[in-house]
């Protein structure tokens, strides 16, 4: 009868076991499957992480199980009385000294990835990097690429193998800009500009998402990062060149009203200073942004 029931738990844990690997083999889990420089980095931190854990975890759960089942209630007497295993200083050594030195050995992986993936440090490469300016809005995303002049909602076009520098910053809550695939997130706020340093190494187009509740909209606040080649990222460019609208002040400001689940939208030019207007204005509390100007608020952060 022991040894059915010990073969009945058997089948039910490897049962357990295998739709699991069933279900995570088909599992779309986007930090588990980067394409890009730092994605691939931040796994493998996952992996070394886990499999340190797992030294610890699997044999608890294992003694765990173990200890419930030989000293349930109702079983034989026949396990073995053992008061000598109480203050057994071997026995204590070895259960804090294991985790003692996983966990050093966690520290000195932290320390070194936390410099080597510091979201400002740039990232080597011959290619010239793309500078994306991006805004935070209620509840949408403005991409706008400097030296293009030209501006996206929703949608973001970046060339493989190419670095990019985003500039992040919110004109509305405090919000968090994340493509799972490419790396980690970075928050965005008011009056402050943020920087996220990441690079594609194969083409596709990947999720990006807001990673902070952010209200009402917060739930289709998201875009898609394309990445491309050269070519695709010229003729993307040439087609938002042709794009109807420019992102003037007076469109920014229809823009940056609260929508949800807006569409992906393109512009084929940039005011000049938008984006400085957009960071600096929190430094006059209560200015108008369709009166202020660049060059006004570095002068009135001049007399401060």
């Amino acid at each position: 009868m022991k040894r059915a029931k010990l073969a009945g738990l058997g089948i039910a844990a490897l049962g357990l076991l295998a739709l699991a690997a069933i279900y995570l083999r088909g599992a779309n889990i986007p930090v588990l499957e980067s394409r890009g420089v730092v994605g691939a980095q931040e796994r493998q931190l996952i992996f070394i992480a886990l499999g340190l854990s797992l030294i610890v975890v699997l044999p608890v759960f294992t003694l765990l199980f173990l200890f419930v089942w030989k000293y349930r209630e109702g079983a034989p007497k026949q396990a073995k009385y053992s008061p000598e295993l109480d203050r057994n200083r071997a026995l204590e050594t070895a259960w804090w000294l294991i985790p003692s030195l996983l966990i050093l050995v966690l520290s000195v992986i932290t320390w070194r990835s936390s410099h080597s993936l510091d979201p400002y440090k740039p990232l080597a490469s011959s290619k010239k990097p793309l500078t994306i300016q991006v805004v935070s809005l209620d509840w949408k995303w403005l991409f706008m690429y400097p030296d293009q002049h030209v501006a996206s909602v929703n949608t973001l076009q970046i060339p493989v193998d190419t670095p990019v520098n985003f500039e992040i910053t919110s004109d509305t809550v405090m919000n968090s800009f994340w493509i799972p695939q490419l790396g980690g997130q970075v928050y965005a706020m008011p009056g402050m500009v943020t920087r996220l340093h990441l690079m594609a190494t194969s083409a596709g187009d990947y999720r990006g998402s807001s990673a902070n509740i952010s209200g009402t909209g917060f739930a289709g606040m998201t875009f898609t990062a394309h990445a491309g080649s050269a070519a695709d990222f010229a003729a993307w460019l040439a087609t938002a060149k042709r794009a109807p609208e420019s992102l003037s002040m007076r469109n920014y400001e229809k823009l940056a009203r609260p929508s949800q689940n807006n569409p992906p939208a393109l512009y084929a030019a940039v005011d000049d200073g938008l984006y400085d207007t957009i960071v600096m204005k929190y430094m006059v509390p209560g200015a108008d942004l369709s009166q202020v100007t660049t060059e006004g608020l570095h002068s009135h952060m001049g007399t401060q």
